[in-house]
């Protein structure tokens, strides 16, 4: 799919942060844009800008775990733009982990990660795919991972395996959709700086109903129990590093999301710093298989387990140098 124009995109979670930066990408490629999110406030700070550029823009107020909703979401969006081609399952939470080596945790704060981060993707493909793949004007998929679905970090179990579910639910789709003109992808984002804090915060509060607690800190200690000072990070001169650089322009996601749409990627990453834990994890996995001589026949057998082209089909992805708009 490469020319956007005039065509529809639907993207949840799209009044902030990534969702947002998504939105104003894909209106700047001449589409309709729908941005659904569950806060009304930030459909009502976020459609102005669309307003102001005189790109079309409609906001629908969504939870994306209220299947009904979702299908009154969808038919809305048909109402008001037409058909839709675009489909950007965003809307995501940072939730209360579960600390499993003490035990403590909350079952609601489980079920509703579950419920957000990967049934609210379900519930977007299954609702919209079946409208795009009728039109037959061809279209794609995108839904928003991370980076800690490639390379888990220590203390997040729910957010990094519902990421690495996310990827693995795109690979499938990809596979599903292999020969039709409508793609699938799993975008995988390292640092952004966007609002994900907050917004979490007001869903908790309201799938709870009661406010999330505030993490607690327990400052490291030496082996003689004395606070360690806490020391910033240098760089390879010696220069302490401003973690503000290191996190990146949300505007910035939504170009290569764009990008990756036009391209047919079915993996859209944005940090190549990320490609050495990659390696890690790859080369951990490699090692564990046992060393010993392959099953006769088995490769012929059970072919659809050992090659699948879908991944012959992301092809290198060029640089890319970000340059912010209005």
């Amino acid at each position: 799919m490469i020319d956007l124009k005039g065509k529809t995109a639907f993207i949840t979670g799209g009044a902030s942060g990534m969702g947002f930066g998504i939105a104003k990408a894909c209106a700047r490629e001449g589409m309709n844009v729908i941005i659904a999110d569950f806060r009304q406030s930030a459909l009502d700070e976020a459609l102005p800008w669309f307003k102001s550029h005189n790109f079309p823009a409609h906001g629908i107020c969504l939870d994306v775990t209220d299947r009904e909703a979702y299908l009154k979401a969808a038919d809305e969006a048909e109402a008001t733009f037409g058909k839709v081609h675009v489909l950007v399952n965003n809307a995501g939470i940072g939730s209360g982990e579960p600390r499993i080596l003490t035990g403590e945790f909350e079952w609601k704060q489980i079920d509703m990660a579950i419920d957000v981060n990967f049934k609210g993707i379900l519930n977007g493909i299954l609702i919209f795919l079946p409208r795009i793949l009728k039109h037959g004007e061809g279209g794609y998929v995108v839904s928003t991972a991370s980076m800690s679905g490639i390379f888990p970090v220590k203390g997040f179990p729910m957010y990094d395996s519902l990421r690495m579910g996310t990827i693995t639910l795109m690979e499938e789709l990809a596979m599903e959709l292999d020969g039709t003109n409508v793609g699938a992808a799993a975008f995988c984002p390292g640092p952004f700086t966007t609002n994900l804090g907050q917004s979490s915060g007001e869903f908790i509060e309201k799938y709870t109903g009661k406010k999330p607690a505030m993490p607690k800190f327990e400052p490291p200690k030496d082996k003689d129990g004395n606070p360690i000072k806490f020391e910033p990070p240098k760089d390879e001169n010696g220069n302490p590093i401003d973690f503000t650089k290191l996190s990146r322009d949300p505007d910035e996601a939504g170009e290569r999301v764009v990008r990756g749409i036009k391209r047919g990627d079915k993996f859209i990453f944005t940090h190549v710093d990320f490609k050495p834990a990659w390696e890690l994890r790859m080369n951990a996995i490699l090692r564990a298989f046992p060393d010993e001589p392959p099953t006769p026949g088995f490769a012929t057998v059970f072919k659809g387990n050992l090659y699948n082209p879908i991944y012959e089909q992301q092809e290198q992805v060029p640089g890319f140098t970000f340059v912010k708009k209005d």
